[in-house]
């Protein structure tokens, strides 16, 4: 079990019914209720994909002065540098805009920083080397809206900067001849999500102008879309029209060296999504950056020459795999760090190693907040200098939290998901404690539970097909704000369990009725599933997908997490029912008192079982597992029932306490003087008494 909880949406019936009336399919129904979608028109707005872009690049503030600044410099035959940045976002949007002036005609001069040498964004010493190669224009891509220090130094050399970026601004913006950012507060700019790479998007088509604005788009959405994938950016307005046009025209692109890294990732002739953009391209883009080499993923994307970009292309993945083996050996480093760290110090994880390769901590802080469920600082340290990278979780915003602990830090930029800070080393263990103690008051002091949303879980089996799977694609492309629908299959039985890939993922045969199903959990062990084992009954959370095997497609579930299932089958419904009947003082019949008598034998049993359960720190699970697992322990047809009854009399008798509180049971033992006597409870003695008589 990944999560301790899960969020299941209800949707609204009569909203399922109304969409399934006016012709939706049953799984696009539900899924659309339970996104708050309750009408067959705004069914019909949420799925409208726009063929083109329909805002104004005009509208962005500065958007005019960048336009004009960059035309003087294409007519005078300026030397113009962009300067972007190591992510996929960066490298995208410094192609674009390079392929864009080169175009034109215009010399052009690129800089992307090296993560380790340079850091992030803007650098004296990379302006002056621009400046000495004769540029007289610098554009940033995808950075320099912190970089004020840095656009005086190129002021002051005598080299215009225009900034666009899409990260969050400080208080002052840099003195630039053109700021574009749709983030600056007197920006009207009506869609604030774009990535930078749909910012640099913008500028060309401003600087192509209305004629040419579809033809420009066409070439360029497809590198702007894998940029707005990457960088996780919000998948509504412009970005979807974005992402979708630049998916469709992926297997046509003119950008050669995306042909063969299509190829050697073995998507070439394949149906590419957003899943295949953010899980598959985008890392061994981004390995680039993170490896210190970005430029090579630049020269990839720039090259028009095919064995070049073959050659690249194998590079690029190679040095993917060596990030992989990186990221493996850091994530294991900061589990341990973690594991001795107080437990007020978890609810911001901030470690600190001058071991970590510096370009993968960012990947990894990823992971560890997805897996602790709370913000995660990964700091390397060099030279009594820290640099970080932080990751979200939960909404907690991350540039307000490093604006609160500004004061112990060098500097800082990014935004609320993800960001970049540099720190002196002796400010960590400081820097630790307040970033704590500002995500407890951001979560209202409440400890992190690690939780999944579920969109719904799926009433009837028989509505998970292929074809309700396909039909589930007109909701493409997922990301941020239309997430990849989650759906739960709840109260099925694992028939089968087996490893697969060398052990390292499993394979699983799930059953519901009538209906049969293959299941795949990436990435967990059979250790690690929850002592599920073939016969349990099970909740499985999953992606419903298409797979493709020896040219044969099928149905399979793609599992997000599985658990001990907290649906009562119907024998388990009625001996709680019964329970809490005898509880609340109704009468029970003699048969009934006959199934509810419970041994000494059987009392010791449970008590033993569950004392090991709390002793080992399982103190809070839902009520069904930890019933399942006293039941165990003595087997028989009526185990259940009475493992039910045989918790409330533990207490009612002040051997344990226990709270119940969103579906989920918290218990702990009761420090108890001497002996007990179960069968003065009162519950047993009234089943004594239906004896007697």
């Amino acid at each position: 079990m990944k999560y301790q909880k899960w969020n299941i949406g209800a949707p609204e019936k009569d909203d399922v019914a109304r969409l399934r009336e006016a012709g939706y399919p049953a799984l696009m129904a539900l899924l659309l209720a339970a996104r708050g979608v309750s009408t067959p028109e705004d069914a019909a707005v949420r799925l409208d994909r726009d063929r083109k872009l329909t805002l104004s690049p005009m509208l962005m503030r500065d958007m005019d002065k960048a336009v004009a600044r960059i035309q003087r410099a294409v007519a005078e035959g300026e030397t113009v540098a962009v300067f972007g940045d190591y992510d996929v976002d960066g490298i995208t949007s410094t192609v674009l805009l390079l392929d864009y002036l080169k175009s034109c005609g215009v010399p052009c001069l690129r800089y992307i920083p090296r993560r380790i040498e340079d850091g992030y964004g803007l650098s004296k010493p990379a302006i002056q080397h621009l400046r000495d190669q004769g540029a007289t224009l610098m554009i940033t891509v995808d950075c320099g809206i912190t970089g004020n220090e840095e656009v005086e130094f190129a002021n002051a050399l005598g080299m215009d900067v225009v900034v666009t970026d899409h990260h969050e601004c400080k208080e002052t913006l840099p003195n630039a001849v053109a700021v574009v950012d749709p983030h600056r507060p007197d920006c009207a700019y009506p869609f604030k999500y774009l990535a930078g790479c749909g910012v640099a998007l913008k500028l060309v088509l401003a600087l192509g102008g209305e004629s040419r604005e579809d033809a420009l788009f066409a070439r360029y959405s497809t590198l702007a879309a894998i940029g707005t994938v990457a960088d996780v950016m919000r998948m509504e307005g412009e970005n979807r029209v974005i992402v979708s046009c630049g998916l469709e025209a992926l297997p046509h692109t003119d950008f050669v060296g995306v042909r063969a890294l299509l190829r050697e990732a073995g998507l070439w002739g394949k149906p590419v999504t957003s899943i295949q953009i953010g899980f598959v391209l985008s890392p061994r883009i981004n390995a680039a950056g993170r490896m210190d080499a970005a430029d090579l993923a630049a020269d990839l994307l720039e090259t028009a020459d095919p064995a070049r970009a073959e050659e690249l292309a194998r590079e690029l993945c190679e040095l993917n795999r060596e990030r992989q083996a990186v990221e493996q050996t850091i994530c294991a480093d900061a589990v341990e760090q973690i594991e001795a760290l107080r437990q007020e110090e978890r609810s911001a994880l901030v470690l600190a190693s001058d071991q970590w390769h510096q370009g993968v901590v960012g990947i990894v802080a990823s992971r560890l907040s997805e897996k602790y469920s709370c913000p995660s600082f990964m700091i390397h340290v060099k030279d009594g200098t820290g640099r970080g990278s932080c990751r979200s979780y939960g909404g907690f915003n991350l540039f307000a939290a490093l604006e609160s602990c500004a004061d112990l830090l060098d500097g800082f930029g990014g935004h609320e998901l993800a960001a970049g800070f540099t720190i002196p080393e002796e400010n960590i263990p400081a820097f630790r404690t307040r970033m704590n103690r500002y995500a407890r008051m951001a979560a209202g002091g409440e400890p992190p539970v690690s939780s999944l949303d579920v969109d719904a879980a799926v009433p009837s089996p028989g509505d998970l097909t292929l074809e309700q799977a396909e039909h589930l694609s007109l909701l493409e492309p997922y990301g941020a704000g239309n997430p990849r629908p989650v759906f739960a299959l709840l109260g099925a039985t694992a028939e089968a369990i087996q490893p697969v890939g060398q052990g390292k993922h499993l394979k699983l045969r799930l059953s519901k009725g009538s209906s049969r199903f293959e299941a795949i959990f990436f990435s967990v062990t059979e250790e690690e599933c929850g002592g599920i084992v073939p016969g349990s009954r099970v909740d499985a959370a999953f992606y419903l997908q298409a797979n493709t095997f020896r040219g044969v497609t099928t149905l399979q579930l793609q599992l997000v997490d599985v658990r001990p299932s907290v649906a009562p089958s119907r024998n388990e419904a009625e001996s709680l029912a019964l329970v809490r009947r005898l509880i609340e003082g109704e009468d029970v019949t003699p048969q009934e008192t006959v199934r509810l008598r419970t041994s000494r034998n059987q009392f010791a049993a449970f008590w033993v079982t569950l004392e090991r359960q709390l002793r080992q720190g399982k103190t809070e699970e839902n009520r069904l597992p930890y019933l399942r697992a006293l039941a165990g322990c003595t087997g028989g047809s009526e185990s259940f029932l009475r493992a039910a009854l045989a918790l409330e009399v533990f207490r009612e008798r002040g051997l344990i306490a226990m709270s119940e509180r969103e579906g989920r049971l918290s218990l702990c033992l009761l420090p108890v003087q001497g002996k007990v006597d179960l069968t003065a409870c009162p519950y047993l003695a009234r089943l004594e008494y239906k004896e007697a008589t």
